[in-house]
């Protein structure tokens, strides 16, 4: 019973992790513009914010989420708000800059924190997880909390796992891009033109999931 609800959650895992949002679109254009190392550390910082969620569920502050209207609206205009910040400046950035950041790429912790703090910041990923983990915890379970804790750790060590190659595979066409400025240029107005969409759709997100 116990391995049929594991392998269960790893499939329904892998399925949600891998479908295309705001989190791979962050890890794929940082290794993009910024090489494989950022991707890989954006990756990371994303895999933190999903442990900042799982503690979140785990304390049950998911359905504190799930039932204040104040404070989801709250942290998700927190999150439109820096998502709208990044395409901002995805949208302004002109082949001076881009070259200038070549030469002086951003730390790796900072793509990090991007990571880290674009997830953490989404309060509709609290949701799910609250929605999500407890369908997974085995009937009679006799510490359900430890079992929803455990199931937020694998999800967040999933996500780096399937990101990271992620960020390899399109650290790979960092060197093609920036070989021809143009196309970058384009790439940043189009990511942040996308970042700007997601800002508006997660502003204009409901609580359900």
């Amino acid at each position: 019973m116990i391995e049929a609800q594991w392998f269960m959650f790893l499939l329904a895992a892998v399925a949600v992790i891998s479908t295309p949002g705001q989190d791979m679109l962050l890890v794929m254009s940082r290794s993009i513009t910024h090489g494989t190392k950022a991707g890989i550390a954006t990756a990371a910082g994303v895999s933190l914010g999903l442990l900042g969620h799982t503690l979140l569920a785990t304390a049950g502050l998911g359905a504190l989420l799930r039932t204040s209207e104040w404070l989801f609206t709250a942290i998700k205009l927190v999150g439109a708000a820096y998502l709208l910040y990044l395409g901002i400046q995805l949208l302004l950035t002109r082949s001076a800059q881009i070259s200038a950041e070549a030469s002086q790429p951003q730390s790796l912790t900072r793509q990090f924190i991007t990571g880290a703090a674009s997830n953490i910041t989404n309060p509709k990923i609290a949701v799910f997880y609250f929605a999500f983990l407890p369908q997974f915890v085995v009937p009679g379970a006799t510490n359900p909390t430890l079992s929803i804790l455990a199931l937020g750790l694998v999800f967040a060590a999933l996500t780096f796992l399937i990101k990271g190659p992620v960020a390899i595979f399109a650290g790979g066409l960092s060197v093609w891009f920036r070989a021809k400025p143009k196309a970058l240029i384009w790439l940043y107005r189009c990511s942040g033109i996308i970042m700007i969409g997601l800002a508006v759709r997660l502003a204009l997100a409901r609580k359900d999931v």
